[in-house]
């Protein structure tokens, strides 16, 4: 069953996607291509195309996180867009380093532009989201810099992690978190909370919706692990057994490795290297983790984030409806056919 997007997610989209369309149109013409076929906004010529640019939650969070606190909308659009870029920044350098070819059921950006546009793309939406903050003059404003600078700082300190955990065989359960904290979970924390900051809201709700945020992140990153060995390549837009093909020390892979049992020896030595797997051997690998324990811990553990999320949420003063949406909105986005 596919889930549908809660009213709070789309409610702001018109009004990010013309402010978003605004910060790209600063960026190089050549960049700013790149960057709106990454997103989906046009053809690999610039031709335009009737949909994309995906979920749009980090928007969505920013929007939310303002008008929680009693704001407009519209007071939280520098941070919204900001964050937007940042996750397009990630997104594009991630690519490039995995060797993913395909995202969205289209080349990547490096295979469509090469690796060089890539890179200098990704280098300008990051300068652009700082800009796009630092504009905004005012305490808030600056508290709004302070929080982005600090996602920006953890999401590169976690893809490093992830980096050298493809190197090594003994990543425990807790390392793969603080990795996802860092990669995913920050910059939703970042989302959840700019939006209040440049409202002026209390560091006490500031802290609050960060922490729905953070949490909510690692229950979304557990949830696309999932879908990386199990997802349906038209809901992921990625082939079939990815993570598993690409070796990766996924929290399924992790999570089944730790629990140890009948053939952890034959996935370690996988993980370690060495020939191209087959399907069929993909697939006996996969049940593997499957037997393991694997898929049913790691869903045990997005529900505990996610009651976490609830909880940091139940802590803080917002308007009803908006914790509401905010809710809604944490369980649509772990409700990917998982």
């Amino acid at each position: 069953m596919t889930a549908v997007l809660p009213p709070g997610v789309t409610r702001g989209r018109e009004a990010f996607r013309v402010a978003m369309s605004a910060a790209l149109d600063r960026l190089h013409p050549r960049l700013r291509l790149v960057s709106a076929y990454h997103r989906g906004w046009v053809d690999v010529d610039g031709t335009p195309l009737p949909e994309g640019g995906g979920k749009l939650l980090r928007p969505a969070l920013a929007m939310l996180g303002a008008e929680g606190v009693g704001a407009d909308a519209e007071v939280a659009m520098p941070g919204a867009v900001a964050s937007e870029l940042v996750h397009d920044f990630s997104l594009l350098h991630d690519d490039l380093m995995d060797g993913d070819t395909e995202r969205r059921h289209r080349p990547t950006a490096w295979v469509a532009f090469g690796m060089g546009p890539a890179v200098l793309a990704g280098d300008g939406l990051l300068s652009l989201a700082t800009d796009l903050v630092q504009e905004v003059d005012t305490p808030a404003g600056r508290h709004a810099e302070r929080i982005l600078a600090r996602a920006v700082a953890r999401l590169v300190h976690g893809q490093a992690d992830d980096l050298e955990f493809e190197s090594r065989g003994d990543v425990t359960f807790a390392e793969y978190l603080t990795m996802a904290s860092g990669k995913t979970g920050a910059l939703l924390a970042c989302s959840a909370s700019i939006g209040a900051a440049l409202a002026g809201a209390p560091d006490r709700t500031v802290e609050g919706l960060a922490a729905f945020g953070e949490q909510l992140g690692l229950a979304f990153q557990l949830v696309d692990d999932l879908l990386g060995l199990w997802g349906d390549p038209q809901v992921t837009g990625k082939p079939v057994l990815s993570d598993l093909r690409a070796r990766k020390k996924s929290a399924p892979v992790v999570m089944a490795l730790e629990g140890g049992g009948p053939g952890t020896d034959r996935l370690r030595a996988y993980l370690a290297g060495g020939d191209e797997p087959n399907e069929q051997a993909l697939r006996e690998l996969a049940e593997i983790v499957t037997t393991l324990g694997g898929a049913e811990r790691v869903s045990a553990e997005v529900e505990r984030r996610l009651a976490l999320a609830d909880a940091a949420l139940a802590g803080i003063p917002l308007v009803d409806t908006v914790r509401a949406d905010l809710l809604a909105a944490a369980r649509y986005v772990t409700a990917r056919d998982r």
